[in-house]
């Protein structure tokens, strides 16, 4: 549907305190300090190819205190070839909203498209060992930079079915969506963690499915905080739409606007009628637009968004500013319950070749365990780490590793570590985490 820009979204509310003011804003002037005052985020998409245009970082620097890439970390982005990294536009991004007290969100680590060629080409397990080694070393590279990541862009099929899209993901198994999370969640323990669609914004099948999966996750202590409703309308939005937001922040989650544009000719009325939803629903974290200008926009002569071709505010933005600036809950706690510290283990084994360290996020009844193998002076093309479990702890799940009992040894994509270098691999695990000493050895 969309080819090079696309969905995605997520962020919002620091805890106890209301989000930062863009490049120093008074509050009630521009969007997002408005939304600031409320507790909330007003952000929108972002080219790194467009941070050179003066005019277009202007309104982005003044406007805007959350910012999401376009397409600069997605799969084909991020990771070309397999396990070759490449992080320069997206990392520009970042030092952009870094330099200008903007945050950020990260979008997305798994889509079923614009997924590099190599991966399209791929099935079953060897796509499911790329799928989370991508996750974990994305999300890792990123970790303590991104507000919130959108783990898992639209999964879901269109219709009535409310059921799961067809994909390459999708078949190698039903838990993908599942175990994605739990390694976003091992690699970025500080990140909110969301799920983000289209065809959501109101009550339907497609959006009861996801509602259902999160009902879940959120059962079984899959680490999700929020869901992303992407809202590319072609007018008002639907009549149950902030009931529809209400019904999944009753779950115990952040709800995002999170690729918001809109056109026709009641576009005005229905920016502002988002926003009041937003702002009626306690756990409605923010809101992005997809894009900046009209020209900025995926949808070529619809002119969706606040800001025409020329920069000038738009009767949307003027309806926008002033639903923002109009009555609405405000946010003074967090939403979702933080993460749960996370503390490292300066314990390790030193054996030949590799290190291993441990680094734990714990909380009551159960913990994720981050184990980083470290290689010495010299590369290493395999390695085991020998971890025991303590009495009492029950491994559920596991990835980027096979495991044997004590020892835990590598997969074909993550053997080889250049000297002074690392990977990651994870565990999650019923009980409590004490005494974890893992030793390390390398070939």
């Amino acid at each position: 549907m969309r080819l090079a820009v696309t969905l995605a979204a997520v962020s919002a509310v620091a805890a106890g305190a209301a989000v930062a003011l863009a490049s120093g804003a008074q509050a009630g002037s521009t969007l997002g300090a408005s939304a600031a005052e409320k507790g909330r985020y007003f952000g929108t998409a972002v080219a790194a190819g467009k941070l050179s245009n003066s005019q277009y970082t202007g309104i982005l620097d003044r406007e805007f205190n959350m910012i999401t890439p376009e397409n600069e970390m997605k799969w084909d982005a991020t990771e070309p070839s397999q396990g070759q990294f490449r992080y320069t536009s997206a990392d520009q991004i970042v030092a952009h909203a870094q330099a200008h007290g903007q945050r950020m969100r990260g979008h997305a680590l798994l889509w079923y498209q614009q997924e590099p060629g190599w991966a399209q080409n791929m099935s079953g397990s060897a796509l499911r060992s790329a799928m989370m080694n991508h996750v974990s070393t994305v999300a890792g590279h990123y970790k303590g930079k991104i507000y919130a990541w959108d783990v898992v862009n639209e999964a879901f099929a269109d219709g009535n079915s409310g059921g799961r899209r067809d994909s390459n993901l999708q078949r190698t198994g039903n838990d993908w969506i599942e175990a994605a999370f739990r390694a976003a969640r091992a690699a970025d323990p500080g990140a909110k963690l969301c799920y983000n669609d289209y065809n959501t914004d109101g009550i339907n099948a497609k959006s009861t499915g996801v509602y259902n999966m999160v009902k879940d996750f959120r059962s079984r202590g899959v680490p999700i905080d929020c869901v992303g409703f992407q809202s590319h309308l072609g007018g008002l939005p639907p009549s149950d739409y902030q009931a529809n937001l209400q019904r999944f922040a009753d779950l115990g989650v952040e709800v995002q606007i999170t690729e918001l544009d809109i056109s026709g000719s009641n576009q005005a009325t229905a920016y502002a009628n988002v926003v009041k939803a937003c702002l009626n629903v306690s756990r409605c974290a923010g809101i992005t637009t997809w894009g900046i200008r009209d020209s900025d926009s995926w949808r070529t002569g619809e002119n969706p968004l606040l800001f025409d071709a020329n920069g000038n505010k738009k009767a949307a933005y003027t309806a926008t500013l002033n639903a923002l600036n109009g009555p609405g809950s405000t946010v003074s706690t967090p939403p979702v319950s933080s993460p749960p510290p996370v503390s490292s283990s300066p314990g390790g084994g030193t054996g030949n070749g590799c290190t291993a360290t441990v680094s734990l996020n714990q909380w009551d009844g159960g913990f994720v365990a981050t184990v980083r193998v470290t290689a010495g002076s010299s590369a290493i093309n395999s390695w085991t780490v020998t971890l025991p479990v303590p009495s009492g702890v029950t491994v559920t799940g596991s990835w980027n590793v096979t495991r044997s009992g004590n020892s835990w040894t590598n997969v074909s994509y993550n053997g080889h570590v250049e000297a002074g270098q690392y990977t990651e691999f994870g565990f999650q695990a019923t009980g409590t985490a004490s005494g974890l000493n893992p030793a390390c050895s390398a070939a």
